[in-house]
């Protein structure tokens, strides 16, 4: 028995060791963690239970039949993040450089499909080569199988990637259909296709940062979420994010006691909005100051500015937030913020994450370029994006809601539930004065009278209180009492039941 105990801790020890203490070094040397430092960062500690430990590739081709490393270049199973199950895997770029094979995407598999019975989200750490090119395609194969599985899981658990390395060709679409993606600072990419290739083909000369490096992928494509300066802190960020998340669909995110009072008041918030309407003010600034201990987690920070995104906590209970921000392009809509939002909205119905709106948006961002983008139907995704949503959803306009942005951002015509507004609260068609240019447009010679006609709009429209009249806006309250009138409204509609239609399923304006 002691031999054979021994044998074990043995092969414990070969498997842990990956592929070898030079590479090891070698990933050090990079500013890297291992595949299992990683984890021991992520998972509380003594928590994680590894599967499949000893598990190989079946490859003999190409001399591989010579090299085998138990674990195949991924260490998978399940641990906890603050007391909470997750299943978790991460790739070891020690091992054939992290290169998915056959076995490798079994055992990914076998815990997302535990995820799924359990009802846990998955956690994947990527740094790997790519298929391995001497499975052909077995490999191929493989990640079909993870990319089913995504999709299979989206909406059912929560899934989130984590770029630690290199992700490149298929292997970067199984964290793009994850719900949400992080980065790590000069040390990892997402390409589909890499420089070398883009060179031949193009004949564009790229690096392999400025081609899919974070930065990349923050500011332009808006593929991840975040990125954070290295291996520990992006983790550290991965488990706060983990915190506001319900474990699958059907389940309630974790309920955190705060100590902030639920009838708390900031008189600064009287005074926060502008004496002139084209004057901008931080919008983030608003949520912190409604948010419990004013902590607002936000997500896609880096890309398009004029919409923000992001959880907060309410009375401890996770709340999804979505609100224009005046200091970018004055709040307007364009095609990034709407998809920007429209995606994040979609994540917070699917599972069960009530929304709380903040709207001070003038339209939508007129231009040769956003038409031609297809302004229209990316507006659109914002617009279906709330209109099917059956989650708890609580307005507040805090100035402008002119036209059809009015409509799209939670308005009451598209069901949302308690709609507020702030006493400097301007709905609207449009502004007054281009307004005013249009209905008398034959006055345009006479300033003085075009200034008179200007001031008359204002006084009927740009104010809350025809929309009030109407039983469009809930009610007109104070800016300092925001915080305990949508920490009530939320609580009236804790027990909300909203059906839809029978379909199969919709079909959002991709």
């Amino acid at each position: 028995m002691q031999k054979i105990i021994a044998e074990l801790e043995e092969k414990r020890r070969q498997a842990r060791l990956g592929g070898g203490q030079k590479r090891i070094d070698t990933q050090h040397g990079k500013g890297k963690l291992t595949a299992r430092e990683r984890l021991d960062v992520l998972l509380d500690p003594g928590s994680f239970e590894e599967y499949d430990m000893f598990v190989t590739h079946r490859a003999t081709d190409f001399g591989m039949a010579e090299t085998i490393i138990p674990g195949d270049g991924v260490v998978t199973g399940w641990g906890t993040i603050d007391g909470r199950l997750t299943y978790v895997f991460s790739q070891d770029f020690t091992v054939f450089g992290g290169s998915l094979s056959e076995t490798h995407a079994k055992k990914i598999c076998k815990i997302m499909d535990l995820a799924m019975q359990n009802g846990a989200p998955v956690i994947g750490l990527n740094d790997s080569g790519g298929a391995r090119i001497q499975e052909g395609v077995a490999s191929l194969g493989g990640y079909a199988d993870v990319f089913w599985r995504n999709v299979q899981a989206s909406g059912a658990v929560p899934q989130i990637s984590v770029i630690m390395g290199p992700c490149a060709g298929g292997a970067v679409y199984s964290p793009a259909m994850t719900d949400f993606i992080y980065m790590v600072k000069d040390t990892s990419y997402m390409f589909v296709t890499g420089p070398d290739v883009v060179k031949t083909v193009t004949n564009e000369s790229v690096t392999q940062e400025e081609l899919g490096g974070a930065s990349t992928h923050t500011k332009i494509s808006s593929v991840a979420d975040a990125a954070f300066d290295n291996d520990i802190e992006t983790l550290l960020e991965v488990r706060r994010l983990f915190g506001y998340l319900p474990l699958a669909a059907g389940h309630k995110p974790p309920r955190l006691p705060s100590i902030d009072p639920i009838d708390r008041v900031d008189m600064s918030l009287d005074t926060i909005i502008p004496d002139s309407a084209n004057k901008p003010y931080d919008m983030r600034e608003v949520i912190e100051k409604i948010a419990d201990e004013g902590e607002f987690l936000e997500l896609q920070k880096e890309h398009a500015g004029n919409i923000l995104v992001g959880f907060i906590r309410l009375d401890g209970e996770t709340i999804g937030v979505v609100a224009n921000q005046p200091l970018v392009l004055a709040g307007c809509l364009d095609i990034n913020a709407s998809k920007k939002a429209a995606r994040f909205i979609r994540f917070c119905d699917s599972f069960e994450i009530p929304i709380l709106t903040f709207v001070d948006v003038p339209g939508f961002l007129p231009g040769v370029a956003q038409e031609y983008g297809g302004i229209i139907k990316h507006g659109a995704k914002l617009l279906f994006a709330y209109a099917e949503a059956t989650v708890p959803l609580v307005t507040v306009i805090t100035r402008k809601a002119y036209g059809g942005a009015y409509d799209v951002m939670a308005s009451k015509h598209i069901k949302a539930d308690v709609n507020y507004a702030w006493p400097s609260a301007e709905i609207a068609v449009m502004g007054a004065k281009g307004a005013t240019e249009i209905l008398y447009r034959s006055e345009l010679g006479d300033k003085d009278k075009i200034a008179q006609r200007t001031a008359e709009y204002e006084a009927r429209f740009a104010n809350p209180f025809v929309a009030a009249e109407r039983g469009f806006i809930d009610d007109v309250i104070m800016p300092h009492g925001t915080r305990r009138r949508v920490i009530r409204a939320f609580a009236t509609l804790k027990h909300k039941q909203s059906s839809m239609p029978k379909k199969k399923h919709d079909n959002i304006p991709l």
